[in-house]
């Protein structure tokens, strides 16, 4: 005859495990590692990125320290990511040329298709 354990105790250790589960979650939270932070210690960090579309960006990251970091561009979509291009680090990041705003766009354009007409 085979003993099995009691019903009580597996419901017993089913619940410890269960109440693990927060208490799991919690702690990787407060460890930063939900956060990203573990990445930024390991010699990554984004510099700059660029949405082209649904789903679609271009970004711009350094890996590595000191002497051995490294500047790609990278082609991201939900599928997929593609080294795009590799640099040698920046002083500093990139500044992106203004975008004009819509108000602008259409003052340009009026004033376009004015001059056009005369």
């Amino acid at each position: 005859m085979s003993q099995s354990p009691s019903l009580g105790l597996m419901v017993m250790w089913f619940l410890v495990v269960l109440a693990l589960i927060p208490v799991s979650l919690w702690v990787l939270k407060r460890s930063g590692m939900a956060q990203g932070r573990m990445g930024q210690a390991g010699g990554m960090r984004t510099i700059a990125q660029h949405a082209i579309g649904p789903g679609q960006r271009i970004v711009t990251v350094e890996v590595g320290e000191g002497e051995h970091r490294t500047w790609l561009v990278l082609g991201v979509t939900a599928h997929s990511i593609q080294t795009l291009h590799t640099l040698p680090p920046q002083a500093e990041a990139p500044a992106a040329a203004p975008q004009p705003g819509f108000a602008a766009l259409l003052q340009h354009m009026r004033q376009g298709g004015d001059k056009g007409r005369s």
